[in-house]
């Protein structure tokens, strides 16, 4: 198949993408390299994409309705994973007409040159962020998700919504993954892991916020690339399916794993709880087993491990 990637330089872009390419699937990345964080780690990942030959890298802004045609060209693609987005719950309390402009207009322009171009399957990021504030946990697709926290949790619905409309009206079969905290070696530095293990291996203080209580699902990188590949195989009709992990990790449990996988003790700061974060997510993935057959199979202890050993190999590498 020929596959377009949007996002394709990200963290999670990028893995599906080389795991597509491992299927020998010929695979068109968009990326836009914005500073969200610092592009030199994106353009290393395409650059490392773009040694196989059937890879091909485009530059390209989603907001810009020209920019997604001409990655589309004439005939469009066999089926896209539509990966990129302005992610980030706090980041989206400074600036929500950009993560409206990006998450949902972008949208917009990729359905709509798959519309013009009948192009039938989709598989899209959605996140758990759209579940906002529920305390019945786990979360399931048939819950409610009318209270997002964030500008960003709200883009992401929305997007879900008008991949329903173009089902709809345009027969393009779409999954929505939603993915819970994604995490692993090449994850982007401003995420908990990769902050926290940078921090406590420097012996600096790591900002502790709430009671420790609060919980996320943490998901590998691994097991969320099998579920894309198995939405990529599958995708049919119009699902919201969630990816996620074992079983929420505290904010407690957290650094304690990951003290122990560096071997040192934290310096906790102490602060408020920050505005728009949840208390926790925690995903039913009976939805994910019964489309998907989605297990994930990487402990948040072991994912942990693995990232360390990732971070102190890049650090040996730099020095």
């Amino acid at each position: 198949m020929r596959i377009l990637v949007t996002g394709s330089a990200g963290f999670v872009g990028s893995n599906v993408a080389r795991a597509l390419l491992a299927r020998f699937h010929e695979v068109v990345g968009f990326d836009d390299f914005n500073d969200f964080y610092p592009p030199a780690i994106k353009r290393a990942n395409a650059a490392a994409l773009a040694a196989n030959p059937k890879f091909t890298q485009l530059e390209g802004d989603l907001r810009r309705a020209a920019d997604v045609e001409a990655a589309f060209g004439d005939k469009g693609f066999d089926l896209v994973c539509h990966l990129a987005a302005r992610a980030g719950v706090r980041p989206s309390l400074e600036d929500p007409a950009l993560y409206v402009d990006v998450n949902v207009k972008g949208t917009v322009h990729v359905l709509e040159a798959m519309r013009k171009r009948g192009n039938r399957k989709l598989v899209f990021a959605s996140s758990s962020s759209v579940y906002g504030g529920n305390t019945w946990v786990p979360f399931s697709e048939k819950d409610p998700v009318e209270n997002p926290w964030s500008p960003y949790a709200a883009s992401k619905r929305a997007a879900e919504l008008m991949l329903n409309v173009y089902h709809h009206l345009h027969n393009i079969d779409c999954f929505a993954l939603r993915f819970f905290t994604v995490y692993g070696p090449g994850q982007r530095p401003d995420l908990a892991v990769s902050k926290f293990v940078d921090l406590i291996e420097r012996g600096e203080e790591v900002p502790f916020f709430g009671d420790g209580s609060s919980g996320r699902d943490y998901t590998y990188i691994d097991d969320i690339v099998a579920g894309v590949l198995a939405a990529v195989d599958r995708v049919k009709g119009c699902e919201i399916i969630n990816l996620g992990g074992e079983r929420p990790i505290t904010l407690k449990e957290m650094v304690a794993v990951i003290e122990g996988a560096v071997g040192k003790s934290a310096k906790l700061k102490k602060l408020p709880p920050q505005p728009g974060d949840v208390p926790i997510t925690y995903a039913d993935l009976a939805k994910a087993r019964r489309l998907l057959d989605y297990t994930p199979k990487v402990s948040f202890a072991d994912g942990v491990r693995r990232y360390v050993a990732w971070y102190r190999e890049q650090k040996k590498a730099k020095a």
